[in-house]
């Protein structure tokens, strides 16, 4: 009998550059990469296009890409889709969702609506496609009080479906308008109290707030805004300190864009990372690449719910 050796052999595949593989498959696919400002850095980093729910939409409606590569959450995408239903549009993990899109079921916002017959329906754009379809006008937290102010003082107006900002609104038109009770888990979970203990031991830093924010939150900021709106604010202003209540995701850009001053995320009211998006964590390089790679998955819809979305959505467009 003769012993046999066996010798384990590495295997020889060498790890993927994302980098380069991501760019070469964009020229293969003439596609484009779409990503919201709280996505991780690398793909940040990876985009065509960086901007908030706003400037995607406007890229979305403009784009001469055969296929679009959407870094966000799936109503992002299903924007995407509603805009150009000839084109492919990917999402690199289907289960990016949003908890402000959950927090307002199609059935039961239908009831509701059912509730005020005379109202025009505004929604935020976190929504779903069938609460799209639902509503007459959408708008973003950049151009809600400017959609808001171009309605008739006369006509009564529901908003939905996230309440703090909708509370803004209010605030900032005098309008009394209906709320849909949802809210976004990441703006709601900023301590008031922690963010206090924050402005003692860093008095010279200012607070900036999403309007997603809680009211609690909101009092304490010296600038409330847009995603992009806070990003192009910490550019102007003469202050070099900031205590950042949204999504963190968006200091990579911020310490891009100024370099020389400090941002301090807004600490949550545990230990947990809950300040940052669960939803759009989903999301990493490697699943962009494969989804590209891939071909999949791929958001689509009815055309009948496409249709009826789309019209909301290009009034939003044309009033802003």
């Amino acid at each position: 009998m003769f012993a046999t050796t066996l010798f384990y052999q590495k295997p020889t595949t060498s790890p993927i550059d994302y980098f380069s593989a991501i760019a070469a498959l964009k020229q293969e696919l003439n596609a484009v990469i779409l990503a919201h400002y709280y996505q991780d850095p690398d793909i940040q980093d990876v985009a065509d296009y960086l901007g908030d729910s706003l400037g995607l939409s406007q890229q979305a409606a403009t784009t001469d890409a055969d296929v679009i590569v959407f870094a966000g959450v799936h109503f992002m995408a299903e924007t995407a889709k509603i805009l150009n239903p000839d084109k492919l549009v990917l999402l690199p993990d289907l289960n990016a969702g949003c908890s402000l899109a959950d927090s307002c079921p199609p059935d039961a916002f239908a009831a509701f609506k059912a509730q005020y017959p005379n109202h025009l329906v505004i929604s935020y754009i976190n929504c779903t496609a069938e609460i799209k379809a639902m509503s007459d006008i959408i708008c973003t937290s950049s151009n809600a009080v400017k959609i808001v102010n171009q309605i008739p003082p006369d006509q009564p107006i529901i908003f939905a479906p996230d309440r703090n900002l909708g509370r803004y609104v209010i605030e900032q038109t005098g309008r009394d308008m209906v709320l849909w009770q949802g809210s976004c888990m990441v703006h709601e979970t900023f301590s008031e109290k922690k963010i206090v203990q924050l402005q003692i031991q860093h008095p010279e830093a200012e607070v900036i707030a999403h309007p997603e924010c809680e009211d609690a939150v909101l009092r304490h900021a010296q600038y409330i805004g847009s995603t992009t709106a806070l990003l192009n604010y910490v550019q102007r202003s003469a202050q070099h300190s900031f205590i950042v209540a949204t999504e963190p995701g968006i200091i990579h850009q911020m310490q891009k864009a100024a370099p020389n001053k400090q941002f301090i995320p807004a600490p949550p009211m545990n230990q947990c990372a809950c300040n940052e998006c669960p939803h759009m964590r989903l999301n990493t390089l490697e699943k962009l690449y494969l989804a590209m790679k891939n071909r999949a998955p791929e958001v689509t819809l009815p055309e009948s719910t496409r249709l009826a979305a789309l019209k909301p959505i290009q009034r939003m467009l044309e009033m802003s």
